[in-house]
């Protein structure tokens, strides 16, 4: 399972990390790094009425290097330009070709809020992440037991940041509800297959009550995608794939946000 790989691969990365780094310096650089862009309030109500948060990656295990010159300044610049309400940005090295440099780079070159995207397992990457400007942590339920989710969203809070609570089936669903999670992606990806359904947004969404906001992940292509999801009531989606495999990722993106009108 590419899942089980990942995280195994991260528990070693993590204590490699945190032998090299005290959490006391990851600390003293929080101080500097000023206060969080709100991320969550950014998907909720004003315009438009539907929002995408725009990711940033050079590789994935599924589909191998989508943007060979990649720059994450220069693609956030354009996220920016064509409406894009938030960055998402890849910071796995072993299988995403990313690091923290590339969150750092693309949140000094736009005003946009960002979200770390990788695959927290320790405390010690909660601080790390707002260490280096995140304004928005991701937790994967799958990968995390009850009381690390609960934990982990209270440091997120303490920290200034949000935090997008990840999920693909119901029992992950009523799991981050339990823990208090305030923003819920659905992931259409199957993590173990790596299969990709926009039904799963379809299905889960009726499982979340009014309140959190709620963001539909992975296979979203279309200007008929996201009318599909402004329909079964999301917030927001959260698209890279498509928009990186464009030559201009600035251009694909602002016709996705036509839809969201």
């Amino acid at each position: 399972m590419i899942l089980d790989e990942i995280v195994q691969n991260k528990r070693v990365e993590v204590e490699r990390a945190k032998q090299a780094t005290p959490l006391s310096h990851l600390d003293a650089q929080v101080a500097l790094v000023g206060p969080a862009r709100p991320f969550a309030a950014r998907l909720r109500g004003g315009w438009p009425p539907f929002h995408i948060i725009a990711e940033m990656k050079k590789a994935s295990p599924s589909a191998g290097v989508l943007c060979p010159a990649y720059d994450p300044a220069a693609i956030a610049r354009a996220y920016e330009a064509h409406g894009a309400s938030g960055l998402s940005i890849l910071t796995d090295e072993k299988y995403f070709r990313g690091g923290l440099a590339d969150l750092v780079r693309a949140r000094e070159a736009a005003s946009l809020p960002a979200l770390r995207k990788d695959f927290t397992i320790d405390a010690f990457q909660v601080h790390e992440a707002r260490a280096a400007g995140a304004d928005c942590v991701l937790l994967i339920v799958r990968i995390l037991s009850c009381q690390e989710l609960s934990d982990f969203l209270v440091l997120a809070k303490e920290l200034g940041m949000d935090a997008l609570a990840e999920a693909h089936t119901e029992g992950e669903i009523e799991a981050a509800l339990e823990a208090g999670a305030g923003m819920i992606g659905i992931n259409n990806r199957d993590l173990d297959s790596l299969t990709v359904s926009l039904a799963t947004t379809e299905r889960l969404r009726r499982r979340i009550p009014t309140g959190p906001t709620v963001v539909s992940e992975s296979g979203i292509k279309t200007s008929d995608d996201i009318r599909r999801l402004r329909d079964w009531g999301v917030d927001a989606a959260l698209v890279g794939e498509s928009l990186l495999r464009n030559r201009d990722p600035g251009a694909a993106l602002a016709a996705l946000v036509q839809a969201c009108l």
